[in-house]
C-alpha cells in the first residue's frame, strides 16, 4: 500500500507530460482581436536529439482524461503525417519543420479562441504537450481608463494589450500596462524645450496584417516591430521638445486598421509641462507712444505659470527699476529720458520668466544736434559724406547746414554729400533739426579736414658752380604746400648717394653720364617732381682712331688716313693732338699719309682735351707691307708673284702704370673677404707679381690677387704691388685699407677697458693706503735714530701761548708719527759771524754776537697732543685737560748754555 501510492502519482505524470527533455520557446501570452491574425513564433527540441517530428495536433481548452489517459478538447489542426494538412484547417498553418521550428499562424481569429492552446507534438518514440496563451479581444468591449496626469477617463474600443513609455533621458516609466498584475504608474516631470521621447507600445505583430499607431501630435514618429520567440509587438516612438503650450493638454495614441480605415483603439494621457512664468505687457494707450508730460500705465499679465509665480519685477533696458513690484507700472508725467524699452519679469521654482519688451516712446522736439563726418580727413577729389544727428521724436523732417557759421542755402537733408572734394570745403560744419514739435539748436560742430599730396614739387642743385665729373653734388627736395605734413622723400637716382630719405640729396663722386635726377615728397602719397638734367662737366669719353678708307692690308705706297673721334665731351669744345709711339706729332683731328712707307709703321695715340681734362685713345697700330728686292728680281724672271713682308713697330715696355685696385672697397668691417688686385700694362706680359705692405716689407706672396679672408683690424694699411716682365720692373703707388672693428669686437675691448680701469682705481687706493702707512712707520724710525741713544724727559708748562712767529730762518714741517693731534716743529739754525742778532721765536733774549765754544744747535718744538701726562714720552694714569705745549730742546755742547726759559722744566740723563 505504502508503494501504490507513489506509483499512481508517477504513471500520472508520465501520462500527461510523457517526457521532460523537450523543450519549447515561444512567447507566455499572444494578444489579438476579432478578426485580425495571430503569429505565434515556436521553436522546440527533440529530446535525444535524433528522432523527428512525426504527428502534431493543436488543441484549444484542452483537457487530460486521466481515465484513458489521452487528451480531450477542440482540434484546431492536425498533421497525422508530417507535412499533411487537413482542408478544413486551412485558416490555421503550420510553419514549422519536423526538428526545431512549431511556428503557427492564424487567420482570421475569434475571439471564441481567448483561452489556452495545446501544442501535442509526437515523435517515434517521444510525445509532449504545450501549452500557449491567447488573448483575443472584441472591437466593441468598452473600457475606461484613467492613465494620470490629471488626463479625464475616455472611452477606448477593440484591443487592450496598448501602452504608453515615457523617456525623458534615462528614465522610463508605463503608463499603462494591460496584463495581469501590473498598474498604472505616474510619468517622470518634464520640462519646457527638454527633449523627451514617447513611445506606444502594442502587444501585436502578425506579418501581411498591416496595422498603424497614431499620435495625436503633429510630430515625426518612428513605428518598429519586434516578432520573435520571446517578445511579438508594434511600437511608435515620438520624440519632441514640449512647449508650455502643451501643459494641460492631453496626447493621444490611436490604433488604426489600415483596412477598414477605423480607429481600433486609443490611449490618452494629460501633459504637465513645468515652466517658467509666461508674461505679457498691456500698455494704456496703446502702443506707449506719448507727448512728454502726458503719462504711461502698464500691467504685466500672468499668462501660465507651472508652478505658480512669486516676484515681479520692472526692468527698463534691462536695468531693474527700483520699489516697482506690482503687476501695474504707471508713469504719471514721462520725460525723453523716460524712452526705452520695459518688460516684467516674474520667477517660479523652474526660474525667471519674461515678457517681451514695449518700446515707450516718448515725443520731443529735437536736442542740440552734431554732425558726423564718416571719413575725415579725407583726401582732396575723394566722396564725402556728413550727417546731422540729433534726437528727436518723431525723427527731424528738416535741417539747416552751416559751414564756418554761414548757412548754406538748398542744403535741408540729414546727410550732406560732396562729390569731389576740394581744398575750399575745408572747415567747421554744424547743423541743426527741427521736427513737428519744434526746431532744435545747434550743437557740436565737425572740423572736415582736407588733406592732399605735396604741392608744387621741385628738385634744385645746391653746387654754386657747374657740376665736374667726379664732384659732390647736392640736390634738395622743395614743395609749396601740403596736408598731412611731409616725412619722407624719395629719390630717383641710380648711383650712391647718401639719406636717401631726406630732403636733401647728397651725390658722391658724380658719373660723367648720370642720369637725371628726380625726387618726391610723401606724407600720405607721393608727389614726383620734374626731373632735373646735372649738366656733368666731363673730359672727353670713348677717345679711338678710326682708319678711314684703307684696305685690309697696307702696303708700302698706299694712302692712309686716321680720324680721332670721340662719344661725348662737356663743353664740346675740343683740341686734338697726334702721338707716334709715345711722341708728339701734330694737332688736328684726322692724320693723314698720302704715300705711306715702312717708316711711318708703329703705335698711334690720339689726344682730346677740352677744360675739364684729356684722354688719351688706345693705341693704333700700323703694319706696312713692302717687297724685298731679290724677291723683286725672281719674278722678272718669271719666277712668281712678287712677295711682301710685313714691318709692324710694335710698342713693348716694362710694365708701367701699375695701381693697386681693392674690392669691394678700400673701408669695410673686420671679418669679411677683401680682394686686392694688382693691374698694369706691359709687353711682354707679366710674369711674376710681389706684395708689401707700408713698411716695404714683403709679404712672401706673388699672384696677381692678394687676397684677405677673413680681414682683420690689423691689416690695416697701404698696400703696393711690382711687378716683373722680361724688360724690367714697375711698381705702383700705395693704397689705403681701413678695416674698422665689428660690434662683437668693440664690445669686448669696451668690457676690457672698464676692467683694467676699476683694477687701476683699487691699485691706486691701496697705493695710497700703503704709501701713508710707509711714511708713518719711516717718522717713527726716523724719530728713534734722531735720539742720539740719549732719553730725556721735558716737564711740561701748560701754559698757552701765541703762536711762534715765523721769519725767513724758520721751516715748518708735518709731523706724521702724532696722527691723532695737530702737531708742529719748529727749525731755527743757528746765527752765523754775519747774521744780525734778533729775537727768538719764543721771546727769550740771545747772547749778542757767536759763542766760540757752541757745537750743536737750538731745537724748538711746538706739540698739541691731548691727554698727555706730565712727561711727554710717558703715558699719564689720569687723564689731563686738552691743550697746546711748549716744550724746549737745548742739545748742550762745548760753549755757553743759553739762558734757561721759565716755562721749560729741563732734566738732564746722562749715560
Amino acid at each position: 500500500m505504502h508503494l501504490l501510492g507513489p506509483s499512481l502519482l508517477l504513471l500520472e505524470y508520465l501520462a500527461f507530460s510523457d517526457s521532460s527533455d523537450w523543450n519549447f520557446e515561444h512567447p507566455g501570452t499572444l494578444y489579438s482581436w476579432e478578426g485580425a491574425c495571430i503569429w505565434i513564433p515556436c521553436r522546440y527540441t527533440i529530446p535525444g536529439g535524433r528522432s523527428m517530428l512525426e504527428n502534431m495536433t493543436l488543441y484549444h481548452n484542452y483537457q487530460y482524461d486521466k481515465t484513458h489517459k489521452r487528451f480531450n478538447g477542440t482540434i484546431l489542426y492536425e498533421a497525422v503525417k508530417a507535412g499533411e494538412i487537413l482542408p478544413q484547417h486551412d485558416r490555421i498553418r503550420f510553419l514549422g519543420d519536423k526538428r526545431s521550428n512549431c511556428t503557427i499562424h492564424i487567420y482570421p481569429v475569434s475571439v471564441k479562441e481567448s483561452g489556452g492552446l495545446g501544442l501535442r507534438m509526437t515523435t517515434k518514440n517521444d510525445k509532449w504537450m504545450e501549452k500557449i496563451n491567447l488573448n483575443i479581444s472584441s472591437l466593441h468591449v468598452e473600457a475606461i481608463t484613467n492613465v494620470g496626469w490629471s488626463a479625464k477617463p475616455r472611452k477606448a474600443w477593440g484591443p487592450k494589450p496598448m501602452k504608453f513609455i515615457w523617456d525623458g533621458g534615462a528614465i522610463s516609466k508605463m503608463f499603462r500596462e494591460q496584463t495581469s498584475g501590473m498598474g498604472n504608474e505616474l510619468p517622470p516631470e518634464i520640462h519646457e524645450s527638454q527633449e523627451v521621447t514617447l513611445t506606444c507600445s502594442l502587444n501585436f505583430s502578425c506579418p501581411g496584417y498591416q496595422i498603424q499607431l497614431k499620435w495625436s501630435l503633429e510630430e515625426p514618429a518612428v513605428t518598429s516591430t519586434l516578432l520573435n520567440t520571446k517578445t511579438v509587438s508594434t511600437q511608435s516612438k515620438l520624440t519632441f521638445q514640449p512647449q508650455w503650450t502643451h501643459h494641460g493638454k492631453n496626447l493621444s495614441c490611436q490604433l488604426w486598421d489600415h483596412e477598414d480605415k477605423q480607429i481600433l483603439s486609443e490611449e490618452t494621457v494629460g501633459l504637465d509641462v513645468k515652466h517658467v512664468p509666461k508674461l505679457k505687457i498691456e500698455a494704456s494707450p496703446r502702443g506707449a507712444n506719448v507727448t512728454e508730460g502726458e503719462s504711461v500705465t502698464m500691467t504685466c499679465q500672468v499668462l501660465s505659470s507651472n508652478p505658480g509665480y512669486r516676484n515681479i519685477a520692472w526692468l527698463k533696458d534691462r536695468i531693474p527699476l527700483r520699489e516697482q513690484e506690482t503687476l501695474t507700472l504707471t508713469l504719471p508725467s514721462v520725460t525723453k529720458e523716460m524712452s526705452g524699452k520695459y518688460r516684467c519679469e516674474a520667477s517660479n521654482e523652474i526660474g525667471l520668466g519674461w515678457s517681451e519688451e514695449v518700446v515707450l516712446q516718448v515725443y520731443h522736439a529735437p536736442e542740440p544736434s552734431r554732425v558726423e563726418i564718416l571719413s575725415s580727413p579725407v583726401k582732396e577729389g575723394d566722396k564725402v559724406e556728413m550727417t546731422c544727428v540729433s534726437l528727436a521724436n518723431p525723427p527731424p523732417t528738416n535741417y539747416t547746414w552751416h559751414h564756418n557759421n554761414i548757412t548754406m542755402p538748398g542744403r535741408t537733408s540729414k546727410t550732406f554729400q560732396i562729390p569731389a572734394v576740394l581744398l575750399s570745403h575745408a572747415g567747421h560744419y554744424s547743423c541743426s533739426a527741427e521736427n513737428r514739435l519744434g526746431p532744435g539748436q545747434v550743437g557740436q560742430e565737425a572740423t572736415l579736414d582736407v588733406q592732399y599730396p605735396p604741392k608744387e614739387v621741385t628738385t634744385m642743385i645746391q653746387n654754386p658752380t657747374p657740376i665736374r665729373e667726379g664732384d659732390s653734388v647736392t640736390l634738395s627736395c622743395n614743395y609749396n604746400s601740403s596736408n598731412p605734413r611731409v616725412t619722407r622723400y624719395e629719390w630717383n637716382f641710380q648711383g650712391v648717394w647718401k639719406n636717401p630719405l631726406r630732403e636733401v640729396l647728397i651725390i658722391e663722386k658724380v658719373r660723367w653720364d648720370a642720369s637725371p635726377v628726380s625726387c618726391a615728397a610723401c606724407n600720405q602719397w607721393c608727389s614726383w617732381a620734374p626731373s632735373v638734367n646735372l649738366d656733368v662737366q666731363h673730359a672727353p669719353r670713348d677717345v679711338r682712331v678710326q682708319q678711314i678708307s684703307t684696305p685690309s692690308e697696307i702696303h708700302s705706297g698706299h694712302r692712309v688716313l686716321l680720324r680721332c673721334n670721340f662719344s661725348s665731351s662737356r663743353p664740346r669744345d675740343v683740341r686734338f693732338f697726334w702721338q707716334k709711339n709715345g711722341i708728339f706729332l701734330k694737332e688736328g683731328q684726322e692724320l693723314s699719309f698720302d704715300a705711306i712707307s715702312p717708316e711711318d709703321a708703329g703705335n698711334y695715340n690720339c689726344l682730346v682735351n677740352n677744360s675739364i681734362g684729356q684722354t688719351t685713345s688706345e693705341g693704333r697700330i700700323l703694319q706696312v707691307l713692302c717687297e724685298w728686292l731679290e724677291l723683286e728680281t725672281d719674278r722678272r724672271k718669271g719666277r712668281g708673284p712678287p712677295t711682301w713682308i710685313l714691318i709692324s713697330l710694335l710698342l713693348i715696355d716694362a710694365p708701367r702704370r701699375l695701381r693697386v685696385s681693392i674690392s669691394p672697397k678700400d673701408k669695410v668691417i673686420e671679418g669679411k673677404k677683401v680682394v686686392l688686385t694688382c693691374e698694369g700694362d706691359a709687353n711682354p706680359p707679366i710674369y711674376r707679381y710681389t706684395w708689401f705692405d707700408q713698411n716695404n716689407q714683403n709679404l712672401q706672396h706673388y699672384d696677381q690677387m692678394l687676397r684677405l679672408d677673413p680681414v682683420k683690424v690689423q691689416q690695416t694699411g697701404a698696400y703696393w704691388c711690382q711687378a716683373i716682365n722680361q724688360l724690367g720692373t714697375g711698381r705702383s703707388p700705395p693704397s689705403t685699407l681701413t678695416v674698422y672693428y665689428g660690434p662683437e669686437t668693440i664690445g669686448r675691448q669696451v668690457a676690457i677697458g672698464v676692467g683694467f680701469c676699476l683694477a687701476a682705481l683699487l691699485l691706486a687706493f691701496w697705493g695710497v693706503k700703503l704709501q701713508k702707512i710707509w711714511k708713518r712707520l719711516r717718522s717713527q724710525q726716523g724719530v728713534q735714530e734722531n735720539s742720539s741713544g740719549q732719553s730725556f724727559f721735558v716737564r711740561n708748562k701748560k701754559v698757552r701761548r701765541a703762536p711762534l712767529s715765523e721769519d725767513p730762518h724758520s721751516l715748518g714741517c708735518y709731523n706724521p708719527v702724532m696722527e691723532d693731534a695737530i702737531s708742529y716743529a719748529t727749525l731755527r739754525f743757528p746765527v752765523g759771524d754775519a747774521d744780525a742778532p734778533g729775537t727768538g721765536d719764543a721771546g727769550t733774549p740771545e747772547t749778542e754776537g757767536p759763542s766760540l765754544d757752541r757745537d750743536g744747535t737750538v731745537t724748538y718744538s711746538v706739540v698739541q697732543k691731548p691727554r698727555v701726562g706730565d712727561y711727554e714720552n710717558v703715558v699719564s694714569e689720569s687723564p689731563e685737560d686738552e691743550g697746546i705745549h711748549y716744550s724746549e730742546l737745548v742739545h748742550l755742547g762745548i760753549g755757553e748754555r743759553p739762558l734757561a726759559r721759565e716755562s721749560v722744566e729741563y732734566v738732564t740723563l746722562k749715560h
